[in-house]
């Protein structure tokens, strides 16, 4: 098992600077010292590198990966206006970059480049490796698969009052106007996108383990989660492999539509079930999820 040094860098992504941690294995014999393969990592909806994440970036380093992981535009230190804006296709081209200057690394091997992404950047993860030949693996945990789906489920009754929001927020901004914000989790009486006991204890942790995180992003945001469909290019990630972390009981990105994908994905590809709720494989279930893809890596990456 290596060792790893962990160093502060900036990324240049289509015109903003990514705040990044660069881990780097160090082997203790000099001669295994090498170009390594390489883990692209990202967080998340609104969430931010420092929440439990970073524990997977170092137990991939110790396993002998070089790993970037990094905040996107709009969040933590990272640059770019306006402030907690999510659009998906913006963040896949930003991830996109990050593959880019991760292969010029003289400490990173360019052929052996694989992504990782969670939650909404688990589609990310799924629509470069799509999209992408330059990723040479592909781990998507408890994964973004169809945003309009999920949507209808959450909106519920409130659909047709949603979308109309979704409609004066945009002829509001086209006025000119400052975007309309809405809270990830509840605060103060004020409604949040997640509201279940796990959502708040996941989300709440930002506060202790994230310097200056936001609980807010825009409402936007929201609108482009609902168009936003991974799961329609799941089959053109083969014949880069693919693994799929899946939790058995996922509200936040459904377990029947992620199971459902899995399916229409081609080989080679596995799947890892875990128990329990969407926020259990960073902290309860993680060192499962971490040695699944720590093996899945490994075997298509070294």
């Amino acid at each position: 098992m290596s060792q790893f040094t962990r160093h502060s860098v900036k990324v240049p992504a289509n015109g903003v600077e990514l705040d990044a941690w660069l881990y780097l294995p160090v082997h203790e014999e000099a001669s295994l010292n090498k170009p390594a393969p390489a883990i692209v990592m990202s967080h998340g909806f609104a969430a931010v590198k420092e929440l439990y994440i970073d524990k997977f970036a170092e137990a991939f380093a110790k396993a002998g990966f070089a790993v970037l992981l990094y905040d996107h535009r709009n969040f933590g230190k990272s640059g770019g206006e306006p402030r907690g804006e999510i659009i998906p296709y913006q963040q896949i081209e930003d991830m996109r970059e990050v593959i880019s200057w991760l292969s010029f690394h003289p400490e990173v091997n360019a052929e052996q480049v694989g992504v990782w992404g969670t939650s909404y950047s688990g589609g990310h993860a799924i629509m470069v490796g799509a999209l992408d030949r330059r990723a040479k693996c592909v781990v998507a945990q408890v994964p973004t698969i169809s945003g309009y789906q999920t949507f209808l489920r959450r909106a519920g009754s409130r659909l047709s009052a949603v979308q109309e929001e979704f409609e004066q927020d945009r002829t509001r901004r086209s006025k000119g106007e400052t975007p309309t914000y809405i809270g990830v989790i509840p605060q103060e009486e004020q409604p949040g996108i997640y509201a279940s006991d796990e959502a708040m204890a996941f989300y709440s942790k930002a506060w202790t383990l994230a310097e200056g995180w936001d609980n807010r992003v825009t409402l936007r945001s929201s609108e482009k989660a609902s168009e936003y469909e991974p799961g329609l290019w799941i089959a053109r990630v083969s014949p880069t492999p693919l693994l799929m972390i899946v939790a058995e009981n996922d509200t936040v990105t459904p377990t029947d539509l992620a199971l459902s994908a899995y399916n229409n994905a081609r080989e080679p590809k596995r799947l890892c079930l875990l128990p329990d709720g969407h926020f259990d494989p960073y902290v309860k279930h993680s060192a499962r999820s971490m040695t699944a893809a720590i093996a899945w890596l490994s075997k298509y990456l070294k």
